[in-house]
């Protein structure tokens, strides 16, 4: 059985619900395990444990939270290691034009430089899901799909 992991940083709880939406949809298909953790419950070598790791922030100042950056930082301690395992992200809120895809790019960026291998969605938000504020229908189902089609990829790669 394939695992993907996905690890959160949540103040309002707009992200944390995003990464449950995502592990629904990624529990949906068969073959593929999938735990989820606030970033402050995990370890950044337990990520060498997955095929596939789905990161979420708030967008704070046009990039990541402070959290999720330090656990990236943590994770140059076994750089090539998660060369070929499967990567995503997805942020919340507060603003339409806050900074929300240059957070989730940077954390696509760090996930490429280890090596991983990201797709884009070419139907919904490419780059992965954006809350603002509260997720809505539309966020909700974004969320799902990240969590089946990362899910798919990790069985077809992995």
């Amino acid at each position: 059985m394939k695992k993907i992991v996905i690890i959160y940083y949540s103040r309002s709880g707009n992200t944390a619900e995003m990464a449950k939406l995502i592990a629904e949809g990624a529990r949906s298909v068969d073959g593929v395990h999938t735990d989820i953790f606030s970033v402050a419950d995990i370890d950044a070598k337990k990520m060498l444990e997955y095929d596939g790791i789905i990161l979420g922030s708030p967008t704070y100042y046009g990039s990541m939270a402070y959290e999720i950056k330090k656990l990236i930082d943590e994770s140059v301690a076994f750089h090539g290691k998660l060369d070929g395992k499967v990567g995503a992200a997805f942020t919340s809120a507060a603003n339409i034009g806050g900074g929300n895809e240059t957070t989730i790019l940077d954390m696509l960026n760090a996930m490429l430089i280890h090596g991983m291998v990201i797709q884009g969605n070419a139907k919904g938000d490419h780059y992965g899901p954006v809350s603002v504020g509260k997720p809505d229908e539309r966020v909700k189902k974004q969320c799902n799909e990240l969590g089946q089609r990362t899910a798919a990829l990790v069985l077809k790669i992995a």
